[in-house]
């Protein structure tokens, strides 16, 4: 499950982010602001968006009744310190399927996440990426060349996502260490770079072309 956070608080943000990552084994995303939240929510199939109301920026009541006017039909799950009654049915009817008083306990917002994906029947819209030759479909989690299939291990395939999803940004070591394995995961960061030796290797195999740029002493990024 593919999940967008927007939350303002850094330290509950990236908690949420971690946690949800660790205990639900979902993609997370993490926005600080609610600027961008629409952007990323049309662009990309998200299958949860977890959404804070007081952000900075687009406040995310507002976000959230644009986001159904422009058609995201993912689930929407709204986090906030206000428990009025009317807070609660503006919440909802600008679209929100669900509404979370801080503070929570994540093992509530984990159960929250698997109720609102079951009532959740948005149609799966395939995401394809071309790559020159290669095409990679981020839906299937399939990569073709030609006719040919390139094998991806699940970490392989996790980190072509992550460039992919930010193609043209360099990307820290250390960010693709936290958004991948989590820094609680008992790896060294040469772990990534052997992984991207490994994914650049196979995307490589039929083409001069490197895909994969190492930017030195910072990290990496995708060049299509």
């Amino acid at each position: 499950m593919h999940i967008l956070v927007a939350e303002d608080d850094l330290m509950l943000g990236q908690l949420i982010a971690h946690l949800l990552k660790k205990k639900g084994g979902y993609q997370v995303e993490w926005l600080t602001t609610g600027d961008d939240v629409c952007e990323y929510a049309l662009k990309s199939h998200y299958d949860v968006l977890i959404l804070d109301w007081m952000l900075p920026g687009e406040e995310g009541v507002s976000i959230c009744s644009r986001l159904r006017k422009e058609g995201y039909s993912g689930a929407i799950i709204m986090l906030t310190a206000k428990d009025a009654l009317e807070d609660k049915i503006n919440g909802l009817d600008a679209g929100a399927d669900d509404y979370l008083i801080k503070p929570f306990e994540i093992d509530e917002l984990l159960a929250r996440i698997r109720a609102v994906s079951r009532r959740n029947f948005a149609p799966i819209q395939e995401q394809l990426v071309e790559l020159q030759n290669i095409r990679v479909n981020l839906t299937q989690r399939t990569v073709f060349d030609g006719e040919t299939e390139i094998y991806l291990t699940p970490r392989e395939f996790q980190l072509l996502d992550l460039l992919i999803r930010n193609k043209g940004q360099v990307l820290s070591r250390e960010l693709i260490y936290d958004r991948i394995w989590g820094y609680e995961a008992d790896v060294s960061l040469k772990t990534i770079d052997a992984t991207v030796k490994l994914l650049r290797k196979k995307l490589n195999w039929n083409s001069e072309k490197d895909y994969i740029q190492s930017i030195r002493g910072v990290g990496y990024k995708l060049d299509i």
